[in-house]
Parts: structure tokens; sequence; C-alpha cells
């Protein structure tokens, strides 16, 4: 039995609100259960220096949690004069996630940031954060199709992002919290719209790992991946 009594290939209760941020091109509030990630995705005229003069643009992320995401409050990293490296890993993660269906030649010389700020935590929040970010991202980019900025949308294909792993010798999906810290296996797995995988992020936490463990995780991948898009359709709809 799953701590939560949800079934081994059960989702968190799930919502992708759009519209949520008045100023942003395209915003998205992602809810995985008790996880909630406020995903915006702003436009500006440019790109990075290595960029300039090769006609296409670049979609980049940023990842922070708000001192009282957690039980505790953590200072801010602004405060530390540095970000953490698991900051910087997961911002790294979410830029990488959502280039991956992006026409960047499409997008023109612009930039297009997605800031993923984590106002309550418990468990999962970088693949909360891919799956709003995706949201935000589509809804900027419609926005400049709209507004007659850019004549085609960049966006090629969707992106939705889920946890698994093993939890009392059992394969399960959408860990959260209470899960993610006793587990013996933990896995990330960002998936494309037709079912491609895009980045696997898999770790023995307590002992190795079998193929079929394995293979069990990636069917839950998919499961669940396949109902964030239908999710993700909706909202954009």
């Amino acid at each position: 039995m799953r701590p939560s009594g949800r079934a081994s290939d059960q989702l968190r209760d799930i919502s992708l609100e759009t519209a949520v941020s008045r100023y942003a091109e395209g915003s998205c509030l992602a809810k995985f259960g008790q996880t909630h990630v406020l995903c915006t995705a702003s436009v500006e005229q440019g790109v990075p220096g290595w960029l300039k003069g090769q006609g296409r643009g670049w979609v980049t992320g940023e990842y922070g949690m708000l001192p009282r995401a957690t039980h505790t409050r953590g200072r801010r990293e602004a405060a530390q004069g540095k970000q953490s490296g698991r900051t910087q890993e997961i911002q790294r993660l979410i830029g990488r996630s959502l280039r991956s269906a992006v026409d960047l030649k499409a997008l023109g010389d612009r930039t297009i940031t997605l800031d993923c700020d984590v106002i309550q935590a418990d468990g999962g929040t970088r693949t909360a954060a891919i799956t709003g970010a995706w949201v935000a991202l589509a809804r900027a980019c419609k926005y400049l199709v709209d507004e007659k900025v850019i004549k085609e949308n960049p966006i090629t294909g969707q992106v939705a992002a889920i946890s698994c792993g093993v939890f009392e010798a059992a394969a399960v999906l959408d860990i959260d919290y209470a899960e993610d810290s006793n587990a013996e296996v933990d896995c990330n797995f960002v998936m494309a719209g037709d079912g491609r995988l895009i980045e696997v992020q898999a770790t023995g936490e307590k002992r190795p790992f079998t193929d079929d463990e394995f293979a069990e995780l990636i069917r839950l991948a998919k499961l669940g991946c396949g109902k964030l898009f239908e999710l993700q359709r909706q909202a954009i709809a």
C-alpha cells in the first residue's frame, strides 16, 4: 500500500491552470497533488552572444524554490550569493527538455525564458516544472503568432515529464515526498508527445535495479505521460 493510498499506476490529482500571470506572454500553474509550480514564459528580443548571427532563437529555463516551499524555511539562493548544484542541474534539464520541441529557426532572433518557481514541494518538482513549462511555452508561442510577431508556430511537439520509482519492492508512478525519500529506485522520465524518450534520470538509491524493473518503470512513465499530454492539450485549447 502506498502512503497516499493510490494504485501503483495512479497519478496524483493534477491540474494545469493557464493565464495565471497578468504580464507573462504565457503562464501555467502546475499542480501535481501537493506540489505546486508556477511556470511563466517571457519573450525577449535577442539571443545569447554565442548565437548571434545564426538566424535562430533560444529557449532556456530557470528554477527556484520559494523559502517556505518545504516543511522548514530555506534561505533564498540570492541571499547566499550562488545557486546550488541541484538548482543549476534542474534548470538545465528544463531548458534541454523544452528545446527538443521547438523549431529555433522559426522562433527567430528571440529568447524565451521559462521561469519555474516552486510554491509548494511534495516530490516531483522538476517533472511538474517541465510539464507546466511546456504549457506556458505553447501559450507564449501562440501569442507571438496571434500578434503577428512570427509567421508560424515554432512548437514541434509536446513535452511532459513524470517521476517513477520502486517503493517497498513495487514499481509506482508519480512518487510524492513520502515515497521519494524512501525509494529503492528513483527515476525521472521526460517524454515527447509521440512516446519517444527525451531524457531519463534513473538511480538505484538503495540497491541496483533489474532490466525487468526498469522496463516496468518505463511502462508506467509512458502511461502517466499519456495522461499528462491530454491535460496539456486541454489546457491550451
